[in-house]
């Protein structure tokens, strides 16, 4: 047993499964799961630079094979995988000046994402920069080691009527939206902390737990993971600052495509001990159709 550094609970640690063969630079990580869903879970996020957040919830490390998805990027499919990798450049320079990231940045993500989706309209609403390095001094988030998706059957839609107002909000989600997350990096090569995605054909609907994301002003919900090892994990080894991974968070359709997807950051055993932490930045952004 090991204990949760947020929760101080004790953690069960499932045993490895038997080694599938390697290709390219396929990895064998921990993630941190629910281990099962008889406590609500709840996380408590503290204001920028007050602290770490703290978690409810019977969690456990599980050990996953998390293959290298850059051999399959030119298949991958949003309405499939429910993540696909673009590379595209940028013309920001400094992404911890916040006038760039508004100005220049979120022209960029909805040029890409309405690119990528075919969607008639991109709302971009917010974004977050996560540094593996002294984060909560740096009044930034840190990577979230924990099996999880942004958004749920509820709060998807609700999150635009948040953006968009009540008045206009039926219209607007009367027809196919979609939040979708842009995931890049600030600095590259990524050698810490990268980013692993699970191909949304493998989620089955237990496998996601509504969780409480409580904040000093309001509370919100999100899917957190629960163990399944069906789970097929795939990463983009070093990725640099011109690509971006693109996620697919919540989808109003029905008709069998990806809806929602679970990611999380990992500890990549095969790091270099003197490679530099993560940076990076995520923005969320709403297609309508």
């Amino acid at each position: 047993m090991i204990a949760d550094r947020n929760t101080g609970a004790a953690l069960a640690v499932a045993p490895e499964r038997a080694a599938a063969p390697k290709t390219g630079r396929d990895v064998d990580a921990a993630m941190t799961y629910l281990a099962d869903t008889s406590v609500k879970p709840v996380t408590y996020n503290p204001p920028l630079g007050a602290g770490e957040p703290r978690r409810i919830g019977n969690y456990g490390r599980f050990q996953v094979r998390i293959r290298d998805a850059r051999p399959i990027a030119g298949r991958l499919d949003l309405d499939r995988e429910g993540f696909a990798l673009r590379r595209r450049d940028t013309a920001v320079r400094d992404f911890y000046d916040e006038s760039q990231v508004r100005d220049v940045y979120y022209g960029e993500v909805e040029r890409l994402v309405k690119e990528a989706t075919g969607a008639r309209d991109i709302v971009v609403f917010d974004h977050t920069i996560r540094v593996a390095e002294r984060a909560v001094a740096r009044g930034l988030r840190a990577p979230v080691q924990l099996v999880h998706n942004d958004y749920t059957e509820k709060s998807g839609p609700q999150r635009v009527r948040d953006l968009v107002g009540d008045a206009a909000a039926p219209a607007r989600l009367r027809r196919r939206f979609a939040e979708y997350n842009v995931w890049r990096p600030i600095a590259g090569p990524v050698r810490t902390m990268p980013l692993a995605l699970v191909d949304a054909a493998s989620i089955a609907p237990a496998d996601l737990m509504t969780a409480d994301l409580v904040y000093e002003d309001r509370t919100g919900e999100i899917y957190h993971g629960v163990y399944n090892p069906a789970h097929r994990w795939f990463y983009f080894p070093e990725m640099q600052r011109d690509e971006a991974v693109l996620i697919k968070c919540y989808d109003s359709l029905t008709d069998g495509r990806a809806r929602f997807s679970l990611h999380s950051a990992f500890d990549d055993p095969t790091s270099p001990a003197d490679a530099p932490p993560r940076e990076s930045i995520e923005v969320r952004c709403f297609a309508f159709f």
